[in-house]
C-alpha cells in the first residue's frame, strides 16, 4: 500500500507569517515580519535580527554538542556520518569544543563532555523550540497527543485582563478606516475561540461564560453551529475528547490580510504592549500577507467561513493538467437504416463522417492535458468499443442546450420508500438505476424494456455452443428476468453508490465502514473493500473504470483499484469528515468535499493536494466538473452553488437561490448548462456557458489571488421547477440531453 499524506502536513511546515521580502515600513529590516514574530509586541527591530542572527550558531552548537555526545559514547561511525552530513570539517570537534564550554544564547553554560543524556535532550529541545520550525514533520503528528496539543493554552495572562484586551482591539479596528475594518475584523473569530478555549483549559470557568456572552454575538452568522459547539466546552475536562477543538488547535488559521492593514494591526498591538494577543497571532494564526488595496466586505466574505479560515495563495499554485485525454481512434460504421436506403436505390456503399463536437476537440492532444501515460489506465475491450461508437452515434444526435434550449426534465420519484432513500445513481447510458436505502440494501431497476437478468449457472453454460454469434443472449438466463433486483450484503445504511462505466459492476459504500463491488451479471457481492474504519459516506468509479475513490468520516479518501484489497493512496489533510467525493473526467485528479466547509484537488500520481478552496458556509454536499475539466462545480448546506476555476484555482461565480441544502450537481453534455437539486424540492438550471465566458482573464493576475464576484444569479438563471413534496436525490443527463432527476417523495 502507498500511502501518500498530503494537505494539512504540508501545511504546518510552512513559515508562520508569509510575506513578500519588502522593508517594512514600522521596522528596520524585515527579517521578523517575514519569517517568525518576535515573541513580544515590544521588541525592538534590533532584538529581532539578533535573533535571526543568532539562530544559525545555535543550531551549530546544538550539533556539536550531539556530536561530542555520540563521540562520547563511542559511536564513531555515526559521528561520522552526521559530520559529513553536516558539511562540518574532521577538526570541528576539537576545534570547537572550547566554543561549546562557553555560555550560550539560550543562558545554558557547562562543557559538553560533561553532559548526559537527559541534558543533552533537554538543551536539544531549548534550542529547537528557540529556532525556526523543523523542514519536515512526521505523518504521526497529524494524530497528536491531546495533553500536549491543550497544554500550549497553559501559558496565559490575567483572566481577569481578556475582556479588556478584547475590547480595546474591538473599539481599534472598529475605529481604523472602512478599508482596513473589513479585512482587520477576520481577526475577531479565531482570536476569540483560543481566548475562550484559553480561559477554559486554565479553569477559569466564570470568566470564560462571561467573554463567551459577551462577544459570541459579534461573530459572523456562518460560525454559527461552530460557536454552538464551543459554548458546549464549559469545564477543561471537556476538551479532552473534542475532535473540533483538536482540529482548531493543531491547524493555524489562515488569514489574508493586505500589508498596510496588518502593519496597523502589527502598530497597534506594539504600542499598546498587548502581547496577550500578540502571542496568540503568533502561535495559532498564519497571516498570508500580499501588497496591493485591501479587499472589501463582500470579497472576504465570499472566500471565508471554513474550519482553518481561507487557503494560503501557494497552495492553488501547483500546475493542474486539466485538459482532456485523446481519445482512442474507433471507426463509426454506418447505421442500419442508412445502409438499408443506399441498397434500395442499389448504390454502392459510402462512409460518411460522423461530426461529433465533443469526439471532434480530444481527437488533438490538449495542451492542459496530462501525458496519456502518466497514470496507467485499463485497456479498452471490445465491449468498451462497441460502447463508444454507440454514444458517438447517440452525440449526433444530441440537442444543442442554451438560454434559448432548455432540457426537457424527466423525473423518477420513489413512491413508498419506507427503507429511507439514501443515494441514487444513474449508468452513462441511461439504461439503468439504483437507489441506495437505509436499511442497508442497494435495489437496481431497469428504466428501458429490457429486463435484468442473470448470468445461467456453470452447469448450464458447458452446454452453450460459444462460436454462436448470439452467445451473449445465450448466457442470460430468462427465468430470472425482472424489472428490479435487490442487492444484500451492508449491515448499515447505504450512503453513496455508483456504476462502472461499463455498466458491469457497482459500487456501494455504508455507515458499517465497508465499499462493496457488485456484479451486474450475477447480481452477487464480489468484493468487500475494508479500510475506513467509520462510515463511509460517499463513492465514486473513474470514468476509465477499474480505479474509484471513497471518503468518509475518518476524514480522509481513498483510492482504490477493483483488484487490490488495499488502498493505493490516502489522502489525509480535511479538518473533518470527507462528504463527497469525484473524479475529474481525466481520471488524473480527484475532488473531495468535506463538512470542515472546505474542497481539495488531489493528485492521483502523487497524492498531494494541489488546489484548496474556500468559501462554503457548510458542509458540502455534491461536486460536479464540466465535460472539459476546466471547471468544478460545489453546492452545500448553505444552499449555494459555487462555481470554480481549476487552472487558476479560484472562485469565479457564486449562484445563489435555492433555500435549503443542494444535494445533486450535474453539467450538461456539451457543457452550456449547470443543474442543480435541491432539499428545497426544486430543480434550477444556470446559464453555465455565460458564467464561464463572462470571466476576465486579467483579474487573474491579481496579487491578491481574487476576483470581484458579480451578483449576477438572476441573469444566469435560467429556469425553477418545483417537485410537489420530493427531495432532489441527484441529477443525469443522458447523452441526447434529456435531465433525468430523482427523489423520495416525503408525504
Amino acid at each position: 500500500m502507498a500511502a501518500v499524506q498530503g494537505g494539512m502536513v504540508d501545511e504546518k511546515e510552512e513559515v508562520d507569517i508569509k510575506t513578500e521580502p519588502q522593508s517594512d515600513g514600522l521596522m528596520n529590516t524585515n527579517a521578523t515580519d517575514g519569517r517568525q514574530l518576535s515573541p513580544s509586541p515590544s521588541s525592538s527591530s534590533s532584538a529581532g535580527s539578533t535573533k535571526s542572527a543568532a539562530g544559525a550558531p545555535e543550531d551549530q552548537q546544538t550539533l556539536l554538542a550531539v556530536l561530542q555526545f555520540l563521540r562520547k559514547n563511542k559511536l564513531t561511525e555515526s559521528v561520522e556520518i552526521l559530520r559529513r552530513e553536516a558539511g562540518l570539517p574532521e577538526d570541528a570537534l576539537d576545534t570547537k569544543g572550547a566554543d561549546c564550554s562557553a555560555p550560550s544564547s539560550g543562558g545554558t553554560a557547562g562543557g559538553v563532555d560533561g553532559l548526559d543524556a537527559g541534558s543533552l535532550l533537554s538543551r536539544v529541545a531549548v534550542s529547537s523550540s528557540a529556532g525556526t520550525p523543523a523542514p519536515t514533520k512526521a505523518v504521526a503528528d497529524d494524530q497528536p497527543d491531546v495533553s500536549v496539543v491543550l497544554s500550549a493554552y497553559s501559558q496565559q495572562g490575567d483572566p481577569a485582563l481578556y475582556k479588556v484586551y478584547y475590547s480595546d482591539l474591538k473599539k481599534f479596528i472598529e475605529s481604523v478606516l472602512d478599508c482596513h475594518r473589513a479585512e482587520l475584523s477576520q481577526v475577531f473569530y479565531p482570536l476569540f475561540v483560543h481566548m475562550y478555549l484559553e480561559l477554559v483549559y486554565n479553569n477559569h470557568e466564570s470568566e470564560a461564560k462571561a467573554f463567551f456572552e459577551k462577544f459570541s454575538g459579534d461573530q459572523e452568522c456562518y460560525y454559527e453551529d461552530d460557536l454552538r459547539v464551543l459554548s458546549s466546552l464549559t469545564k477543561k475536562e471537556h476538551m479532552r475528547g473534542n475532535e473540533t477543538l483538536l482540529d482548531f488547535r493543531t491547524s493555524k488559521f489562515v488569514l489574508r490580510i493586505s500589508r498596510d492593514s496588518y502593519q496597523l494591526l502589527k502598530r497597534h498591538l506594539q504600542e499598546r504592549q498587548n502581547n496577550q494577543i500578540w502571542n496568540i497571532i503568533q502561535e495559532h494564526l498564519y497571516i498570508d500577507i500580499f501588497d496591493g488595496m485591501p479587499r472589501s466586505k463582500s470579497q472576504i466574505d465570499a472566500m471565508s467561513g471554513s474550519l482553518a479560515g481561507e487557503a494560503k495563495r501557494e497552495a492553488n499554485k501547483a500546475k493542474v493538467y486539466y485538459g482532456l485525454l485523446k481519445e482512442p481512434e474507433i471507426e463509426v460504421p454506418l447505421d442500419d437504416e442508412d445502409e438499408e436506403a443506399e441498397n434500395e436505390e442499389g448504390k454502392p456503399k459510402k462512409k460518411k463522417p460522423k461530426k461529433d463536437s465533443m469526439g471532434s476537440k480530444s481527437k488533438k492532444q490538449d495542451p492542459n492535458a496530462p501525458l496519456q501515460n502518466r497514470i496507467p489506465l485499463p485497456e479498452l475491450k471490445d465491449s468498451d468499443k462497441l460502447d463508444k461508437i454507440m454514444y458517438m452515434k447517440e452525440s449526433t444526435k444530441r440537442i444543442r442546450l442554451g438560454r434559448e434550449n432548455l432540457p426537457s426534465i424527466c423525473f423518477y420519484t420513489f413512491l413508498n420508500a419506507y427503507q429511507g432513500l439514501t443515494a441514487v445513481d444513474f449508468t452513462d447510458d441511461s439504461s439503468l438505476i439504483a437507489g441506495g436505502f437505509a436499511d442497508s440494501t442497494v435495489r437496481v431497476w431497469s428504466v428501458t424494456p429490457k429486463k435484468l437478468r442473470k448470468v445461467k449457472s456453470a452447469a448450464d453454460l458447458n452446454l452453450i455452443d460459444k462460436e454462436s454469434d448470439d452467445v451473449l443472449e445465450r448466457i442470460m438466463d430468462e427465468k430470472t428476468a425482472s424489472e428490479s433486483k435487490i442487492l444484500y450484503g451492508h449491515s448499515g445504511p447505504v450512503y453513496g453508490i455508483s456504476f462502472s462505466p461499463d455498466r458491469n459492476y457497482l459500487l456501494s459504500c455504508s455507515e458499517d465502514g465497508t465499499v462493496r463491488l457488485w456484479s451486474l451479471l450475477t447480481f452477487t457481492c464480489l468484493v468487500g473493500y475494508k479500510g475506513h474504519n467509520y462510515p463511509v459516506w460517499d463513492t465514486q468509479f473513474s470514468p476509465y473504470g477499474y480505479y474509484f475513490v471513497s471518503g468518509g468520516h475518518d476524514r480522509v479518501a481513498r483510492l482504490w483499484a477493483t483488484d487490490h484489497y488495499q488502498p493505493l493512496r490516502i489522502f489525509a489533510g480535511h479538518l473533518a469528515d470527507v462528504t463527497c467525493t469525484r473524479f475529474h473526467p481525466n481520471s488524473n485528479y480527484v475532488v473531495t468535499g468535506s463538512s470542515d466547509r472546505t474542497i481539495r484537488l488531489w493528485d492521483v500520481l502523487t497524492g498531494n493536494c494541489v488546489r484548496i478552496f474556500t468559501g462554503h458556509k457548510g458542509p458540502i454536499h455534491t461536486l460536479a466538473f464540466s465535460p472539459n475539466g476546466k471547471f468544478l462545480a460545489s453546492g452545500a448546506t448553505d444552499g449555494r452553488v459555487l462555481l470554480w476555476d481549476i487552472g487558476h484555482g479560484l472562485m469565479v461565480s457564486e449562484l445563489k437561490g435555492h433555500t435549503d441544502t443542494v444535494y445533486a450537481l450535474r453539467f450538461s453534455r456539451d457543457g452550456e448548462i449547470l443543474a442543480s437539486g435541491s432539499m428545497d424540492n426544486t430543480v434550477r438550471l444556470w446559464d453555465a456557458a455565460k458564467a464561464f465566458d463572462d470571466l476576465e482573464t486579467d483579474d487573474f493576475t491579481a496579487a491578491t489571488g481574487h476576483i470581484h464576484l458579480q451578483d449576477n444569479s438572476q441573469e444566469l438563471l435560467l429556469g425553477t421547477y418545483m417537485s410537489k413534496s420530493t427531495p432532489v436525490v441527484h441529477l443525469h443527463f443522458t447523452r441526447r440531453n434529456l435531465l433525468l432527476a430523482a427523489g423520495s417523495y416525503a408525504a
